[in-house]
Parts: C-alpha cells; structure tokens; sequence
C-alpha cells in the first residue's frame, strides 16, 4: 500500500482549552495540559481516523496543574505542568514539560524536572487509550465502536487493534524506557536527582491494514532533520516579501501565508506535488472546489500549487458512471474520504463526485495557470484533462439539455446540494421555500462561461482557430442566454437568482452567488451596476462582509451556515468581481470590512463567522464550528492583493496588466520577489501610483485595468 497523502506542515491553533496541531493526514487536539481526553471531541487523528482516543499524564496519582502551552510551529507544541504542592507546603519543585510532534503519527517527550535541592521521589501513570472512531464520528459526538478492539502489552510496547469486517486498524504506542503496563495504564516510579531531571519518549505508530506507517519524528532522532521543517522553510524563502503601513493588513497576509503552507498535502506517488486540503482540522483531505479555488487565489505567491492540484484532480478524473460515487467520465472529484465510514458519507467510495462546479473550475484554474506562463510542458500534457471536463459539462453536466450545467444527486447518500453552497437548505425562493432539483445554479453557468473562455484562449495560442472559435461561440451563446434566463426584473434595477429549478423557475432569492458571475465576467456590463447595488445594499453587506443571503429574505437566519452568514472566501470573490467591472470603491468596501474583522480572529479568517451586522456590535461574532484555518479563508486576503493591483499577467503574450487602485486605507504597498516569465518583478504602489522594479525582460506592462467582459 503506497504511503498516504502528507503535508509539509499545517496550521496550529492554542484557543481557549484546546491546542491542535496538524501536518498532513495527521493531526491532535487536546486540551492544555496536552492531556487527550475521550469525552471530548479530541485525539490524534490520521486519514480520517482516530488512533489515539485518551493520553492523560498523572504525577504522584493526581491529575498535574497546567501552566502553558505553545505553539511552536504548526506541527509541535510543548506543554508546561507541574506536580500538586504537597500538604503544607506553597510550591512544587517538580515540573513536566511535555514537548508533542505530529506527522505520520506523534512524538512526545516528556521531561520531569526537579527544582529541589534533594532527590524527589515521583510516581508517573500514563492512561492511553483508542477507540479507532471515525473523524465524523467524533466531531458530531456519536461515537459508537460495533468491531472488535484488542489490547497487549509487552517490553516497551502497548499494542491496540481494531477489526470490523475488512477494515482492520491498530496503534503501537512505544516508549524509549521499559515502564510496567496495567491493562492501560502505564507506569514509571522514578527518583529525579536534585536538580536534575528524568526523561522518556513515547511515539505512536499507526497502522493501517497490515502496514505500520512511520512516524515523521522517532524517537532518538534530532527533530530539525524532519521532512515537514524543511518543507515550512522552503516555502518561506520563495515567498514575495510584502510590506504596506497597514498593519492589520500585513499581520493577516503573513498568518494566511504560514496556514497555507501549513494546508500543504503531498500525494505519496508524486511527492514534488502539493495540493491544499479545504481545512483544518476536519477536512485536511482533498477538495475540488475548495483547492481549485484555493489555487485560484495562492497564483501571486505559488503557481506550483495550482499546477500540483491540476495534476492531482487529473489523475482521479472520473472514467466511468457510478451512481453510488456519482462518478461520470471527465468529472473533477468533491472529496477523498479513508476512515471506516467514508463509504457511508461519501456515497459508498472513498472517492466521491457529487459536486457540479469543480469540473468547470479546474478548466478555469488551468487557463488561468496558462496565462501566468508556469511550466509550459506540463500545462499543456493536462489539456486532454480539460477537455474531457468539457465533455462532462455538455454531455452530463446539462441533465436535461437547456445548455445549462445542472446537478441532482443520484442516490440518497449524496449532497442534496452540490454547489459551494451545500448545506441541505441553501437554495431557496425569495419566500424561503426550498428549491427542487435538478437545479441549475447561476455562479456554476458564470464557472462553466469561464471556463469556455479560458480553454478559447489557450486553443488561440496553439494555433488551433476551429476550436477557439467554437468554444467561443459557445460562451457567447451561454452567456446571452444566462443574462436573458437569470435576471429578475424589479423596480429600480434586477438581480441575478440564485438559479433555476427543476421546471426553469427563477429561485429568486437575493444572495451572494450572483458576485461570483462578476468574477467570471459573465454579467452583461449594462446589468452590473445593479448586482453591485444589491450586494452592497444594507440587507446584503453586514459592515464585517457580504451575507451569504440578505437579511430582507425569508429562511435569512445570520448563525446559520449559509442562510445570512459571512464567508470571507465568498467576499474575496465578490470584490475580484467587483473590481473587475470598475466597481472600485464597492470592492474597496467589501476588502476593508474582512480585513477589519480579522484582529478579532487572531489575525486570520476563520471559514465564516454570523451576519449580524457591524452596527449591533463592535464585534463580528464567531460560527461556532467553524474551521480555522480553512484553505481558501487562507487565500481571501491574497486575492485581496491581486485585486486591490489589478493584477492581470498574459505572459505567453509577454503582458502583465497591472494598474493598481489601492485603497487609501492601506496606504504604500510594495511587494518584492513575485516570480514571473523566469524572472522577479518587484512592484510599490500608493493607490493608482506605480513602480515596476526588477522587470523581467521582454515583459510588457500595460498600465490600465483590463476590460471587464475580455
């Protein structure tokens, strides 16, 4: 069995009572005193599966005192406790220091330290346990084991296995000193020398059928020489440096920068090719939306990413039909799934479909990547990707042959909903009555225009007329037909909905979805200032963010998923959008209220947070099981900064439109080191002023926006 997916790092959080770290397929949540505990939704957890379920470290038979815990890179932590004082006495000489590494597994080396001036007698019992749930099980809290779990102890090795029918895991937890096991329970009596201290190393091993995966930190071996340090410095030296006076604004692109690296997985059979997993620390798997749009946003600081996603996407294409996985031939994947009940929730595979907007984002991305001039040769060798993803869109995407891209999933262990907004009860008529499917949502027609036009511009520069002239032709006729079939008329100016039903009904709600048509420049140029008005209407912009859906509709609920929530990557493509159609100030708006939210985060965006609005509070308050980081949260404040310079590179033309229109708000801008044409641009601009410095040579830059509908 080839290794699993690995990450170079990933993002770790120490909120309130919990620390999580994640690198990878791997990650831990415990609580502060690094103690794991069952009745909460913690443990260690690797390809979707939790292999270390208790760890709880007792001095002299009591629970010790917790004292800290830091984060010292997204991968380790170190946890600081120290013994109960004895009766009568005011202070304790014993500390713990409890120094945990994830990867492939986990490390941690516990170090008791005695502060007195005379040897200190210390009992240590070390309460491990594993229950192997899945990671749904345990984040919905309905953890309920139906296999078989073994346990045995022996030397210096604690074994737990699992089995329940063909699915069969186990977990070695290993200590570099011999304790005495006691079911469970394991044991050291130790005299610590004054001022000195004892030490042990505990690593944890999964296993995954019959093969035990190695761990990333063993034991005995020098941490720095780890596969994920060097990976986090790697990608901080490529990076452009950024500086602007806003210092808001540079603390959250320096976090979005380290939590995307940190979302970095690795494919085992291609390790030079990272994707980004859709979040932490429940979804550190591949997504199709998520990491195409996450590629989208990250082309400033890494094309490589957006080439690593294409390539990954490409070689899980669908090939067949499969109602149970809804895999159809050139469909782009929603999710990959390994934990023991991924083929319940992913519709019977551990490799699932069920989304219709991934097949014509990949498309988008690679037009995109084409245009940015990134490794010619293996742009081109994904061309027969996207044009299978083409034939997807016209042949299985349009289910009921309007020339539209609908979805309806085909069997009841699919999305009822496959677009970004996929909860059960997103799309919805303006009086809040659900919409039937097959439907047809508006932004996936606005991604399926773009992406007809991005594979038309790399058909021209092949020289391949006919079919540039075809596809075309074909966006052209999509989008007539869209800004006729969409609109909804109203006194005042219309708006696009949200899309059709089953029987071509316009689903009439007011929402966020027609900001992503600006993006793709979908949107007649006639009908734009009306999209603009209503997103940035009272009842849509919150003052933090635009609302998923304005507070004027029925169902309209501002804690709720996606019925009036705030979703920063969902805002970020809006004020692209806006911006693209010289809506400069409206997108200015927008950038600000995200930026000015993301102090109260921590400086960083968490993938969304309540539409209530600014006004009520002084505060954006929190969703409460919202993932942070979250990969394209991550990306927003990037895309931020291609939008705020109108960043627009056609570099196999040898072109990079770039005229700024930076928010006085931010003040100087200066970015250096942005890799371009085999070379490095460095830019500083000041609002609509520019410098251009360290031009690659033969590059053109053209200092005027470029035309919204090109």
């Amino acid at each position: 069995m080839p290794d699993p997916w690995t990450t170079s790092s990933s993002a770790s959080l120490v909120q309130g009572e919990t620390v999580t770290l994640v690198e990878g397929s791997a990650f831990c949540i415990s609580g502060r005193s690094g103690d794991i505990r069952p009745e909460h939704p913690e443990g260690l957890f690797f390809r979707d599966t939790r292999f270390l379920s208790e760890l709880r470290v007792r001095l002299n038979g009591r629970l010790p005192e917790p004292l800290g815990a830091e984060a010292l890179d997204p991968f380790s932590a170190v946890f600081v406790v120290r013994d109960h004082p004895r009766a009568g006495h005011a202070d304790s000489h014993l500390m713990l220091f409890r120094r945990r590494y994830v990867g492939r597994g986990m490390r941690e080396d516990l170090t008791l330290h005695n502060y007195s001036e005379e040897a200190t007698f210390c009992s240590i019992e070390i309460i491990v346990g594993c229950d192997f749930a899945d990671l749904f099980e345990v984040k919905e809290g309905r953890v309920e084991k139906l296999g078989e779990t073994t346990v045995h102890g022996e030397h210096s090795r604690l074994t737990f296995a699992y089995r329940r029918g063909g699915f069969r895991r186990a977990t070695h937890v290993e200590f570099s000193q011999a304790p005495r096991f006691s079911e469970t329970v394991v044991a050291y009596e130790v005299i610590v020398p004054p001022r000195g201290e004892w030490s042990t190393c505990l690593q944890l091993t999964p296993v995954i059928e019959d093969v035990e995966i190695v761990p990333r930190y063993l034991c005995g071996q020098p941490v720095e020489r780890s596969t994920p340090v060097e990976r986090l410095e790697t990608w901080r030296r490529r990076l452009p440096k950024v500086t602007t006076d806003h210092d808001d604004f540079r603390a959250l692109l320096e976090r979005s920068t380290e939590d995307l690296a940190a979302l970095r997985i690795f494919d085992p059979e291609h390790p030079e090719r990272a994707v980004v997993a859709a979040g932490a620390p429940w979804f550190m798997t591949l997504f199709g939306r998520d990491s195409l749009i996450t590629s989208w946003m990250t082309m400033l600081i890494d094309p490589d990413l957006a080439l690593g996603t294409l390539e990954t996407l490409a070689r899980f294409q669908g090939k067949e039909v499969n109602p149970v996985t809804e895999e159809e031939p050139g469909r782009i994947l929603h999710e990959m799934r390994f934990g023991e009940t991924a083929s319940l929730t992913l519709g019977g595979g551990r490799v699932y479909y069920g989304t219709a907007d991934a097949t014509p984002l990949f498309v988008m991305l690679l037009g995109e990547l084409s245009r940015w001039g990134v490794r010619r040769a293996e742009v081109d060798a994904l061309l027969p990707a996207a044009d299978r993803a083409l034939e997807w869109i016209e042949h299985f995407g349009d289910r009921n042959d309007d020339g539209y891209v609908e979805y309806q999933r085909t069997s009841d262990r699919g999305l009822e909903n496959q677009g970004w907004k996929d909860s059960w009860d997103s799309i919805r008529f303006r009086d809040g009555t659900l919409a039937p499917t097959p439907i047809a949502l508006c932004e996936v027609q606005a991604y399926v225009y773009g992406a007809l036009v991005a594979r038309s511009h790399i058909a021209t520069e092949a020289g391949d007329h006919e079919l540039a002239t075809r596809l075309r032709d074909r966006a052209k006729t999509l989008k007539v037909a869209f800004n006729r079939d969409f609109w909804v008329d109203q006194d005042g100016g219309g708006y696009f909905a949200m899309g059709l039903d089953r029987d071509h009904r316009k689903i009439d709600a007011i929402a966020s979805n027609m900001g992503h048509c600006l993006w793709t420049g979908i949107v007649d140029e006639e009908k734009a200032p009306h999209v603009a008005k209503h997103l940035l209407s009272d009842a849509m912009f919150s003052g933090w963010g635009l609302r998923t859906l304005s507070e004027d509709m029925r169902g309209y609920n501002p804690i709720s998923y996606h019925n009036g929530s705030v979703w920063p990557h969902d805002n970020a493509i809006c004020a692209a959008g806006l911006m693209r159609y010289g809506f400069v100030e409206e997108s200015h708006r927008v950038m600000q209220g995200i930026v000015d939210c993301s102090k109260f985060f921590g400086n960083l965006l968490p993938e969304l947070f309540a539409g209530l609005g600014r006004s009520q509070f002084g505060f954006p308050v929190s969703y409460p099981t919202s993932c942070s980081p979250q990969a394209w949260a991550a990306a927003s404040p990037l895309l931020f900064l291609r939008t705020m310079l109108r960043f627009e590179p056609d570099i196999r033309n040898a072109k990079l439109h770039l005229a700024p229109a930076v928010p006085d708000w931010i003040g100087l801008l200066r970015l250096e080191h942005i890799e371009l044409m085999g070379g490095h641009l460095t830019i500083e601009t000041e609002r609509d002023r520019v410098h251009a410095l360290e031009i690659p040579e033969g590059l053109r830059i053209v200092h005027s926006p470029r035309a919204p509908t090109a």
